[in-house]
């Protein structure tokens, strides 16, 4: 039976790790809003980390855990099934989107701001970028509470990783907002609200998931958060990257962005 003090933990970690979209909104405030070198530079370390840490930590981690619940063969076949259908998944809510509105489809800024309505369609991305960030931010919270939970250095891993591709996200959704409104609070709020969805993630798990919970989940959550991860760095972040002209820039946060969460692994 978990204690408070173990339950606090998990909760905390995906606290910080959710609010880190705020660090993301102050860096774009600070920056100048135009400097494409940093967006493509953020976009690439967070797909770094996230791809690094998705077949590295969460994926090995779920089939190490399902060949031990069931067996080699069904364990191995099971987490790839799961890996699969959390892309599934994250692709099934990607398509609901409306293609201009879906912050996955990658458009130059500059291609907004020559439109006479700029303002309203960027403010339009900003608002879908904070809604997809949060939808994609849930399965996020559910799977550092329960690592954490389980494995407190595991918890801290993805919590840590997680944190760093939330910093480009909470630019992701304060740059738009700001540019639409001139209004620094409002960006805040936006990326705020985008980050605060993981700790729901958590408060969630705890209340519903906690009495199923199982080897056999926990395998089958982290096999499908790897597949979330990985279709959100193949199909948003390094697309985008590219669009905004700084392709080798964000190759070069790709592979920072790998190394960050190799130290931070090998560390913990």
């Amino acid at each position: 039976m978990a204690t408070e003090q173990t339950i606090w933990i998990p909760f905390l970690l995906s606290l910080f790790a959710g609010l880190a979209t705020v660090i993301g909104s102050l860096i774009a405030f600070l920056s100048n809003r135009t400097n494409r070198r940093l967006l493509s530079f953020s976009l690439g370390l967070s797909a770094g980390v996230m791809i690094y840490v998705s077949f590295v930590e969460l994926l090995a981690e779920a089939q190490k855990t399902l060949i031990e619940v069931a067996g080699p063969k069904p364990g191995l076949w099971i987490a790839i099934a799961c890996f699969f259908g959390g892309i599934l998944l994250i692709g099934i809510i990607d398509k609901l989107v409306p293609s201009f509105e879906n912050p996955h489809e990658a458009r130059a800024l500059e291609d907004m701001q020559a439109s006479p309505s700029k303002e309203e369609k960027l403010m339009r991305m900003g608002v879908m970028t904070s809604l997809a960030i949060a939808i994609h931010n849930f399965p996020e919270g559910i799977a550092t509470f329960m690592a954490a939970l389980e494995n407190p250095a595991l918890g801290i891993a993805i919590a840590a990783a997680i944190a760093i591709h939330n910093i480009p996200e909470g630019i992701a959704v304060s740059i738009p907002v700001f540019y639409a409104t001139g209004n620094r609070r409002k960006a805040f709020w936006f990326s705020f609200f985008s980050g605060i969805v993981e700790p729901v993630g958590a408060v969630i798990a705890y209340l519903f998931l906690m009495q199923f919970t199982s080897p056999a989940l926990m395998g089958c959550v982290f096999a499908a958060v790897a597949g979330i991860m990985v279709f959100i760095s193949l199909d948003e972040l390094l697309p985008a990257a590219h669009e905004y002209g700084e392709h080798h820039i964000a190759i070069y946060g790709l592979v920072i962005g790998m190394g960050i969460m190799a130290v931070s692994l090998g560390l913990l």
